[in-house]
């Protein structure tokens, strides 16, 4: 019997110390990043490059830190085709330039999660909706920032699914890499994005990503207290 009462213990201890961690966040951030076969092995540095350069950026750090509690909870997927989903870090709390740089630090090391595959846009935002539910920090805004260089070529149309979302009060910005599709940003407003000021921040090239991402990261960080 001792054995059960030490193992409901250590089970309490660590339901206390989730709860402990949990922390008020002013945007729950889900990172959605393409990594199908359209996207080349210098085409994926280029993205991860960026991303992590955005989070040592001066403008980020900034729209972070002048929120009403000066935080926020980020994770990173990757995606490409049917049942080609993966969370490549998961939630973590960013509150200090510190903070920002170390989470900088761990998306340089991160592995592409998949060689190849199809655009499969629908089952990518289901996927980042999915990892609100894992979160245990809290929000008033879920925000899914998806970013891809092509239009579905499997799967479902993401209206649905999109729909699907912003019904549930989460917000989808988009990401659109023009570099072989120049329509894309009409086809992500039309078909991708949805939610109270919504958006879409366009990348002409993989080599304009990192640009692209630090300006549309600050955007929706900042979003509600600012007006923007």
């Amino acid at each position: 019997m001792k054995w059960i009462a030490v193992a409901i213990t250590l089970v309490f201890i660590q339901g206390f110390d989730r709860l402990v961690e949990a922390a008020e966040v002013d945007v729950q951030l889900v990172l959605a990043i393409d990594v199908s076969s359209s996207v080349s092995w210098d085409e994926y540095g280029l993205q991860m490059q960026g991303v992590a350069s955005a989070f040592r950026d001066e403008l980020v750090i900034e729209a972070i830190q002048s929120g009403p509690t000066g935080r926020i909870s980020v994770a990173v997927t990757q995606w490409a085709g049917l049942g080609q989903q993966q969370t490549v870090l998961s939630w973590r709390v960013i509150s200090s330039p510190e903070e920002a740089a170390a989470m900088a630090d761990d998306l340089g090391l991160i592995s592409r999660a998949f060689p190849y595959g199809g655009t499969a846009i629908a089952e990518a935002l289901d996927h980042a909706y999915a990892l609100f539910s894992r979160d245990v920090n809290i929000s008033q805004r879920q925000v899914i920032d998806i970013s891809g260089d092509g239009k579905v070529s499997i799967g479902a149309s993401p209206d649905a699914t999109r729909n699907k979302i912003v019904n549930k009060g989460a917000i989808i910005n988009g990401l659109p890499i023009l570099d072989s599709a120049k329509d894309l940003e009409s086809y992500y407003q039309e078909h991708v994005i949805g939610g109270i000021g919504a958006f879409t921040e366009i990348a002409e090239s993989f080599d304009d990503f990192s640009r692209a991402i630090a300006e549309k990261l600050a955007r929706e960080i900042r979003s509600t207290w600012q007006g923007v």
